[in-house]
């Protein structure tokens, strides 16, 4: 489990994160997305063991992180600036990480290279930008690490590889209960990938879910009557309203309250049209980011 702890860190006169507070249980897939500047790298550098927290903490499986050789020895970090030996290609990087990391799989990685159809030979210099995110993502998957960081790592791949590195991702957490973090500006992309969620913003986690119970805990209800009504006839019945809007004898109303509940008292107002639609995680997060005072296309991308 990785617990960050009231932590603070500062760059001369910025602080990236402030007073940051978070739980990272084993064996999930954790997404942290939030706009330019708002700490994802940061953070992500600072539980890598690559910074030292100007205060706070940050433990790995109960041990410190910084200058600790053993509990680094158990992650791998794809940043989003990435980076490799000067003219090297894929073997000669394996060779390189098979020095470093106790675990590293030879196996692995030619199973990963086969996988994504790259040239292991191939000088790294001659390839794209997603064809370099993906030979990092082999040579970190291939460590076997216990933790994996993605810093932003869908960037530069085209939809068909873009999958392939969420299945590998998918299968590792499956078979070797990996605990994967990944930062990104889109919740469309993490969506559909992670276990549980933060919304990191102005250097502290504002907002942070397990992802079903989420999306689950508020919808969308469509309602018509023939009668003239407000929303008064909802809340009178303790039907907790977080949007409303109406349009002649149409409404269309989010609510967090119990959904069984919610759909046997409307249907004994007898509506002429009455329907219930789940919302998407954006907007799950667009009413709970309202709802908490902030701004969210300020926040999200």
């Amino acid at each position: 489990m990785i617990i960050a702890d009231n932590v603070t860190m500062k760059f001369d006169k910025f602080i990236a994160l402030n007073h940051m507070s978070c739980k990272i249980p084993e064996g999930c897939i954790y997404g942290l997305v939030g706009s330019n500047g708002a700490g994802k790298s940061t953070f992500l550098r600072l539980i890598s063991g690559v910074f030292r927290p100007s205060s706070g903490t940050i433990t790995l499986d109960d041990d410190p992180l910084y200058e600790n050789p053993a509990a680094k020895s158990k992650m791998a970090f794809v940043p989003d600036d990435l980076y490799f030996l000067p003219q090297a290609n894929m073997k000669k990087m394996a060779d390189f990480y098979h020095a470093i990391y106790p675990n590293f799989s030879m196996d692995r990685f030619r199973e990963l290279v086969a996988v994504f159809k790259l040239n292991p030979e191939a000088n790294l210099n001659t390839f794209s930008k997603g064809m370099k995110r993906q030979a990092a993502t082999i040579l970190a998957l291939a460590t076997l690490p216990k933790y994996l960081y993605f810093d932003e790592t869908f960037d530069g791949l085209d939809p068909v590889m873009r999958n392939v590195v969420k299945q590998v991702i998918y299968n590792d957490v499956l078979e070797r209960q990996t605990t994967t973090i990944i930062t990104s500006h889109s919740l469309r992309e993490l969506e559909d990938t992670c276990d549980q969620l933060a919304l990191l913003h102005k250097g502290g986690v504002v907002f942070e879910s397990d992802i079903q119970n989420l999306k689950t805990s508020m919808y969308t209800v469509q309602i018509a009557f023939a009668n003239p009504f407000d929303r008064h006839v909802f809340e009178d019945r303790g039907i907790e309203l977080v949007s409303y809007s109406q349009l002649g004898s149409v409404c269309t109303f989010i609510t967090k309250s119990d959904k069984e509940n919610t759909v046997s008292t409307l249907r004994e107002l007898n509506p002429l049209l009455l329907d219930v639609l789940p919302l998407s995680l954006e907007e799950v997060f667009v009413y709970e980011m309202e709802a908490l005072g902030y701004a969210f296309k300020d926040i999200v991308e």
